[in-house]
């Protein structure tokens, strides 16, 4: 697939002959190589018009005006709006951070910067993936409310309730969004008057939604983390997990 890639852009010249580089020159190579397509590139025309610069992206293979070119911060690795909205997507839908989609390269994609080709949706989504991923599994905590359901640290919480009601373990928790009070142990709306012990003793069958949700884990085969209680659906390789 490389050799074809450069084969297609080997094309693009009008004189292209390729030589073996030794690994500790590669960067000399490759700035080399910038400047000749950028020569090439802005060559005038021969007409009175100029014509507009296209670049080639490696994922489609379609040459795209320039303009339409996203850079990734940091390796510069060069790809057309459409396939970078496509790759932010997959990733974001399968709850990942994006990062660059150069092979083997790990340049987290930045918010500020993707907003170019993304929707305000999609970029709200890439906001929430970059919390999520901030926070430890073993600290992640979420607001009890179905209606609020965020997503915090439990040192966030403790210290936001800290700086509200005091610092004992069996006062109620307050959520840093919704501002609702809430169990820390129980990890349920707070039950006023009893202790935790006793709640559990009075609701020893879980909610209807966590009836369903074991239900439909059944019947998926999904299997929960034993240290992050996440589910976790088996979509490849061994059935080895990893928190």
């Amino acid at each position: 697939m490389l050799v074809n890639q450069v084969n297609l852009l080997q094309r693009k010249f009008a004189y292209c002959s390729p030589r073996l580089v030794a690994r500790h020159d590669l960067k000399f190579a490759l700035k080399l190589a910038k400047d000749a397509i950028v020569s090439q590139s802005t060559r005038p025309a021969e007409s009175s018009s100029v014509k507009s610069l296209k670049e080639t992206c490696v994922i489609c293979l379609e040459d795209t005006d320039h303009s339409q070119f996203f850079s990734v911060d940091g390796c510069q690795h060069r790809y057309c709006f459409s396939c970078m909205k496509q790759h932010v997507e997959v990733k974001l839908l399968h709850g990942m951070v994006p990062i660059c989609p150069h092979e083997g390269c790990k340049n987290e994609l930045l918010v500020d910067s993707c907003r170019k080709f993304l929707t305000s949706k999609l970029v709200e989504t890439m906001q929430q993936r970059k919390v999520e991923a901030s926070i430890p599994h073993t600290e992640k905590i979420y607001c009890p409310y179905p209606r609020c359901s965020a997503l915090m640290s439990k040192s966030e919480v403790l210290n936001y309730s800290k700086s509200l009601m005091g610092s004992e373990h069996s006062l109620p928790k307050k959520c840093v969004k919704c501002h609702g009070l809430f169990c820390f142990g129980c990890k349920v709306p707070w039950h006023s008057g009893m202790t935790c012990y006793t709640y559990k003793r009075l609701n020893p069958n879980p909610p209807a939604d966590d009836v369903k949700l074991k239900f439909l884990a059944s019947r998926s085969l999904w299997k929960q983390c034993v240290k992050c209680n996440h589910m976790i659906e088996l979509a490849e390789g061994c059935y080895h997990m990893t928190c």
